[in-house]
């Protein structure tokens, strides 16, 4: 599975809008977010669909499904549950 090429994350904008809106993710790259110094989350893409990879317990990538409009909301959800003060 390959890194989400131009085309990919052109579809992805509304997504990644909303994600640069979490203030404790910074963008290094189009698409790849960081955590403080670490990656915490970037986008595969094949024909099966888009995928996250996304640190959601600051060791281990999780891959998540991210294709849908519904797929993406649960993404954020669960970033937003991570990165909640309660959680950091």
């Amino acid at each position: 599975m390959k890194h989400a090429g131009p085309a990919t994350l052109a579809a992805l904008e509304p997504l990644l809008c909303r994600l640069r809106q979490r203030d404790a993710l910074k963008e290094k790259t189009p698409g790849a977010f960081y955590l403080k110094s670490a990656a915490f989350l970037h986008f595969h893409e094949d024909v099966s669909g888009t995928f996250a990879d996304v640190k959601l317990d600051d060791v281990n990538f999780t891959r998540l499904r991210a294709t849908t409009a519904d797929e993406q909301a649960g993404l954020l959800a669960r970033i937003d549950a991570f990165l909640a003060p309660s959680k950091r």
